[in-house]
C-alpha cells in the first residue's frame, strides 16, 4: 500500500501539465517533486547552520555540491508545485550571498591564507566571485532583466579572470584535493560555471561589448583546454555551450556528446567514477554502478546541448532518473570518489545533494 501511495503522491507533486509538456508517456515511471523538493530544503538548511559552513558577519560559505546547486535547481520546483514564491531555505541562501556580495571588499574569504595557507585566499575569492555571478545571473534570468546586484557580481568575478599562465581565460579554483570540484582538476569546471551565469544572464548580456574581451578569452580557454579533461569536466563543458553560444567548436561539441553517450551503461544510467581517474584515499573503491549524479549531469548536459528528450538514449537516461529516486528520502543518491563515508552523515549526503539538484534540473529541463 506504501508504494501505491508513493506513485499517487509523486504523480499529484510533478502535475499532470509538466508530465505532458516534458513529454512522458502516460506508462512511464514518475519520480516525485514534492519530495525531492523537501531533501533539498531540510539539506540547505542543514548546510546554513553546520558549524563547518559559518564564516564572518552571520554569514555561511556557498558550496559546489550543497548551496549552489540547490539555489539552481529550486526554482525549477515551483511550478510543479504550484508555489507562489521561493521558499524560506531559498531566500536564505539568496539573502546570505548578496550580504557577502554586497559586502565585497570587506568579507573575509572564504579559507583565509593566514588560516589555511597560500593560496586560498585567492581561490577563495575567485570561487565564491563565480557562484554570487551565477546565483544572480540565474535568479534574475526568471525576470527578463538583469539586476544591479547581477550586474555587480558579474563584474567582481571578470576582475578576477586569470590574464596569464596556462589558466588564462579562466579562474584560479578552491584546492582540497575533493574530486570532482575542489581539486587541481576543477578549474576548467568552475570555468564551466562562470560560462553558465554569462549565458544565463538576461538582456543579451554574453553580448555586451565591455566584455567582449573577457567572453573571447573564456571560449579560448575552453577550446584549448578541451582535449586535457576529464569526461566530468567535458560534461560540464557540454552544459555550459548550450548557455553560451560558440564556447565549444562544433567538432568538440560533437565529440564531447558523443563520448557521454559512450560511457552510458546498459540500465540507461552513468557512474560518477567513469568520468575521471579517481582514486579514494583510504584505497576504497569507487562505486561503479550507475549513479544519481553523473546520470542528472549527463542528461542535463546533453539536452542542453541540443540532443531532445526524445532521444531514445536520452529519454532511457531520464527514465533512468524516475526509477531511481529514492522513495523514502527524496534524494537521488551518488557517493564520495574521495572516501569511504557513512552515507547518512551530513558530509556523507554531499553527492546526494548534488545528484538531487542536477536531477531535478534534467528532469525539468523539457517544462522550462
Amino acid at each position: 500500500m506504501k508504494s501505491v501511495c508513493s506513485l499517487l503522491i509523486a504523480t499529484a507533486g510533478l502535475g499532470l501539465g509538466a508530465v505532458l509538456r516534458a513529454g512522458v508517456p502516460a506508462d512511464a515511471p514518475t519520480w516525485n517533486a514534492r519530495a525531492a523538493a523537501s531533501y533539498l530544503d531540510a539539506r540547505a538548511e542543514w548546510w546554513a547552520t553546520w558549524p563547518n559552513a559559518k564564516r564572518d558577519r552571520g554569514t555561511f560559505c556557498i558550496s559546489c555540491h550543497t548551496t549552489l546547486p540547490y539555489a539552481l535547481a529550486r526554482p525549477a520546483l515551483r511550478g510543479p508545485l504550484g508555489e507562489k514564491g521561493a521558499s524560506p531555505a531559498e531566500t536564505n541562501i539568496i539573502e546570505n550571498l548578496l550580504t557577502r556580495a554586497r559586502n565585497w571588499r570587506d568579507v573575509e574569504p572564504f579559507y583565509p591564507d593566514q588560516t589555511r595557507g597560500i593560496p586560498k585566499t585567492s581561490e577563495s575569492r575567485a570561487i565564491e566571485a563565480v557562484m554570487n555571478a551565477l546565483v544572480l545571473a540565474w535568479r534574475d534570468a526568471g525576470t527578463g532583466q538583469l539586476s544591479a546586484d547581477a550586474r555587480t557580481a558579474l563584474a567582481n568575478m571578470w576582475a578576477l579572470q586569470m590574464k596569464t599562465g596556462p589558466q588564462t581565460g579562466a579562474w584560479t579554483w578552491l584546492n582540497f584535493g575533493y574530486d570532482p570540484w575542489e581539486s587541481p582538476n576543477s578549474p576548467y569546471f568552475g570555468a564551466a560555471l562562470a560560462a553558465v551565469a554569462v549565458g544565463s544572464a538576461p538582456g543579451n548580456y554574453a553580448s555586451s561589448p565591455e566584455i567582449h574581451d573577457n567572453v573571447s578569452e573564456l571560449r579560448a580557454y575552453f577550446q584549448k583546454q578541451y582535449d586535457k579533461e576529464s569526461a566530468h569536466n567535458r560534461l560540464m563543458a557540454l552544459w555550459a555551450s548550450g548557455k553560451l553560444r560558440d564556447l565549444l567548436t562544433p567538432e568538440q561539441r560533437q565529440a564531447a556528446i558523443d563520448a557521454a553517450f559512450a560511457l552510458q551503461q546498459a540500465d540507461g544510467g552513468w557512474s560518477t567514477s567513469s568520468l575521471g581517474g579517481y582514486k579514494r584515499v583510504d584505497n576504497t573503491p569507487n562505486d561503479t554502478n550507475a549513479d544519481g549524479y553523473a546520470t542528472a549531469l549527463a542528461t542535463l548536459a546533453l539536452q542542453d546541448a541540443g540532443v531532445p528528450a526524445s532521444d531514445p538514449r536520452v529519454a532511457k537516461g531520464l527514465d533512468w532518473l524516475r526509477r531511481n529516486q529514492d522513495r523514502a528520502t527524496g534524494r537521488w543518491i551518488a557517493t564520495s570518489l574521495n572516501k569511504n563515508r557513512d552515507p547518512e552523515s551530513g558530509p556523507g549526503k554531499f553527492m546526494s545533494d548534488a545528484a538531487t539538484a542536477y536531477a531535478v534540473l534534467s528532469l525539468t529541463h523539457s517544462s522550462q
